[in-house]
């Protein structure tokens, strides 16, 4: 019987048992599901976005079903740090990576959540939010401007020695540019995408059918769209890429990892199914088997292109 395929990754300093995390926002703070999935069996968990002072989110209705996909505006509702840190963190099993998300409406406040962060032992590493609207420059989003993104990913840099992962909008023109900005500023990965602005209209009631009117589209509707951008930021940076974007099988999975992505994450899916990751894992280490490669690390931008 031949060896079992090597699954284990290096996303940017963190290191992994395999290459699938659960997707900030999806999976809560990993005690809500771990009744239903041996987390110590996936790669890691990536946690809800962390505020400096908890938040409450945006009024219902805040989620709703779209054709291969999922609508929501929950308002990035969570505990804020201190509870994260006191209460959710403790209560995780040993031996399970988990990469803290966090954001703010400024640049302090990223800054002050970074830090708090880094005080604690059992955080692998950060995740900065960056489609977070910028208050003081007038609700535009961090990840759609490059000046904003530069000074964001610089001040929470200096704030931490954790490894940083900068999770980006898609809802930009040119991806690569935005990859090669946090690169330049000291990012140890980044990952993408986040979800994609959208819209849906209940045609009975003629309104929105979120409160909030616009909302973020994630699961397999996105996964094209995803798999192009993690295309075109893998070829323009040199640190790791961490790929999202309506992962369901490990055949998804791999898809990413072809396309030059180091780890991936599994978002939508958790809803339908708490163990999707683990079937994830599952699948891409089958999808080895049957290949006949040794090493996930393999596959990573092994996708072949037509030649001229």
């Amino acid at each position: 019987m031949s060896s079992p395929p090597d699954l284990a990754v290096d996303l940017g300093g963190i290191a992994l048992r395999n290459p699938v995390l659960t997707a900030s926002g999806t999976f809560g703070y990993g005690t809500e599901l771990a009744p239903w999935i041996d987390l110590r069996r996936i790669g890691g968990i990536v946690s809800k976005s962390l505020t400096l002072r908890p938040r409450h989110g945006n009024l219902p209705r805040r989620i709703a079903e779209t054709p291969a996909g999922m609508l929501n505006a929950i308002g990035l509702e969570n505990v804020g740090v201190d509870a994260f840190l006191e209460e959710k963190l403790p209560a995780l099993p040993d031996g399970v990576p988990v990469i803290a998300s966090l954001f703010g409406t400024e640049i302090g406040e990223y800054r002050a959540v970074a830090e708090r962060l880094s005080e604690c032992d059992r955080v692998a590493g950060l995740e900065i939010n960056a489609s977070c609207p910028h208050v003081k420059a007038g609700g535009i989003e961090f990840g759609q401007d490059p000046g904003h993104l530069a000074r964001l990913v610089r001040e929470v840099r200096r704030a931490t020695r954790l490894p940083l992962l900068v999770k980006l909008s898609p809802n930009v023109t040119d991806i690569a540019r935005m990859a090669q900005v946090c690169e330049g500023e000291g990012a140890d990965a980044i990952a993408l995408i986040n979800t994609l602005q959208a819209l849906d209209v209940d045609v009975e009631t003629r309104r929105p059918v979120l409160r909030n009117v616009l909302g973020g589209l994630s699961g397999p509707a996105i996964r094209p769209v995803a798999l192009r951008m993690v295309f075109q930021a893998a070829r323009a940076v040199s640190i790791p890429v961490c790929g999202i974007g309506g992962i369901e099988t490990g055949e998804d999975a791999v898809k990413f990892l072809l396309c030059g992505a180091t780890a991936v994450q599994v978002g939508t899916a958790n809803y339908l199914d708490p163990a999707a990751a683990l079937r994830v894992v599952e699948g891409i280490a089958e999808y080895c088997r049957r290949a006949g490669v040794a090493s996930v690390r393999e596959l990573v931008g092994g996708i072949e292109l037509p030649a001229g």
